[in-house]
């Protein structure tokens, strides 16, 4: 295997590096024609119960794009069955759950994750890629309370979550029973993802841009900054994301994260005239990469610009990869994000 490439480790934590790392969001699978092929016969759910083969689809776009990280093939959603939720993931619509949580007793009724027991298919996964396959480091992840908590209350996704937010302001007692179940559950899944190899994070609260600053501040903030704290302890880089959020983005930087990832509405330079000083990552808008490669690419060096001026900077989209961008794209995307930033850090030095 060739040495290990930790320019992303790095970048996380501020440290020297001589390029821009890059990686994509829903990187693994989407448009590649190998992992086309494997879903002809395989759901996502049959997929990642079957290790080697999950490996496989999370390991491919390394190989093909060149990326400075892979990131575990799975739904944020994995964990839930565990604490006794029916949730499905259907096609072209997503996780649906038929026991919704109505009432603070229903909350009360959640069980306890047992990473060994109740998801050792993932655990085998990162163990398979981190011993011998990858030569990047393997991003492990979670979904966040409140993202989580939207499809529990709502059922299914959403586009306005009235049901989440009116629970949310209605029934405070059942909510952050909730939220306290819930950060128990990431804070073990996470530390298990570690414990079996996974080397940095990336915590998706990707629905809570729907909150004011004001009700993440009240009902959100005190349980991830909970959150973060104990994943401190584990001692890799921490990363959190949003869509949708930029007026939560300063909230995020207060919290004890390593990285804080920028959808593309917020720009590397605003965010850091905003005060933010910690390692940024972003933030191609996605839709970007169906349009002619000039245009990606004077996009895309306007982000590297920005983020090698920062200092700190993960290249990656703003949401992740849709399933048409072609795979000569996203290669062709991280060679610029490479060579360019490479060029631009040389000069500064």
């Amino acid at each position: 295997m060739t040495k290990f490439n930790d320019t992303l480790l790095r970048a996380a934590r501020g440290e020297k590096i001589d390029h821009t790392p890059a990686w994509y969001m829903r990187q693994a699978g989407r448009s590649q024609p190998e992992y086309l092929k494997i879903k002809e016969n395989n759901s996502l759910e049959q997929i990642t119960h079957q290790p080697e083969l999950c490996a496989y689809v999370t390991k491919l776009p390394v190989d093909q794009y060149d990326v400075d990280a892979a990131i575990l093939y799975k739904d944020i959603v994995t964990p839930l069955p565990s604490l006794g939720v029916d949730v499905k993931i259907k096609a072209g619509v997503g996780p649906v759950i038929s026991n919704p949580i109505r009432t603070v007793q229903d909350v009360y009724n959640l069980g306890e994750i047992s990473p060994e027991d109740d998801i050792p298919y993932v655990l085998e996964t990162i163990q398979i890629l981190t011993k011998d396959m990858l030569n990047v480091p393997l991003i492990g992840f979670a979904g966040a309370p409140f993202t989580l908590a939207s499809y529990m209350i709502e059922g299914g996704p959403s586009k306005s979550y009235n049901l989440t937010k009116s629970f949310m302001v209605s029934e405070p007692k059942a909510w952050f029973a909730l939220m306290d179940k819930l950060a128990a559950m990431t804070i073990t899944y996470v530390t298990a993802q570690v414990n079996a190899g996974a080397k940095a994070i990336q915590i998706f609260d990707s629905w809570v841009g729907a909150l004011s600053v004001a009700d993440y501040r009240i009902f959100i903030k005190p349980i991830m900054t909970h959150i973060f704290t104990e994943l401190r302890k584990l001692n890799v880089p921490l990363i959190t994301f949003g869509v949708g959020a930029s007026h939560l983005a300063n909230e995020w930087h207060d919290l004890p994260v390593d990285v804080v990832g920028l959808d593309w509405r917020l720009p590397i330079q605003e965010a850091e005239a905003r005060g933010m000083t910690k390692p940024l990552q972003g933030n191609l808008d996605p839709s970007l990469l169906l349009a002619d490669w000039s245009i990606i690419e004077a996009r895309a060096k306007v982000i590297i610009e920005q983020g090698v001026e920062h200092g700190s900077h993960i290249f990656n989209l703003g949401h992740g990869v849709f399933p048409d961008v072609k795979p000569a794209t996203l290669k062709k995307l991280t060679e610029l994000v490479h060579t360019y930033s490479a060029e631009l850090r040389k000069a500064k030095a």
